[in-house]
């Protein structure tokens, strides 16, 4: 059914099961996955005029975030290639994450995007936002959001 899975991730445990999980489902689906990671442009408390930063640290931390996402992936490959699942790896400089997320599944032709959810609830998860569900009210794509048994507090 499901031939391309997108896994987003952000190295959070909960993330991590969740690419656990779809390495499991990207097996008995026959499925390749490609792994992603949303990469923030710069602090957004530091934009617009009388920004504190100058173009050289804007650029050390928009190097600094790519390194760390791509540790992010090579996380979540190896565990892919310890299941012998065909993976990909891809990170995109994005400042609405679940924008970046549908953006990937569109571009690389995914039929399925696989994500965790991190639990909130009531007022903190309509302070905070949901990047997981942003995606499911925007995206196209199906998405199969996992959920884990653990307890956030």
């Amino acid at each position: 059914m499901f031939k391309h899975i997108l896994v987003p991730t952000d190295g959070s445990p909960l993330s991590l099961e969740a690419v656990t999980r779809a390495v499991s489902f990207a097996r008995e689906a026959g499925a390749r996955i490609t792994f992603f990671c949303a990469v923030q442009p710069a602090p957004k408390m530091y934009y617009g005029t009388g920004a504190i930063f100058d173009t050289h640290t804007f650029a050390m931390f928009r190097e600094k975030m790519l390194s760390t996402a791509n540790d992010i992936l090579d996380a979540a490959g190896k565990i892919a290639e310890n299941a012998g699942i065909e993976y990909g790896k891809l990170a995109l400089v994005s400042e609405e994450p679940y924008d970046a997320i549908i953006e990937a599944a569109s571009q690389n032709g995914c039929d399925l995007i696989f994500m965790a959810s991190h639990g909130r609830r009531g007022v903190s998860g309509f302070l905070l936002g949901s990047e997981t569900q942003k995606v499911l009210t925007h995206s196209t794509i199906p998405v199969l959001v996992h959920r884990s048994n653990r307890s956030l507090y």
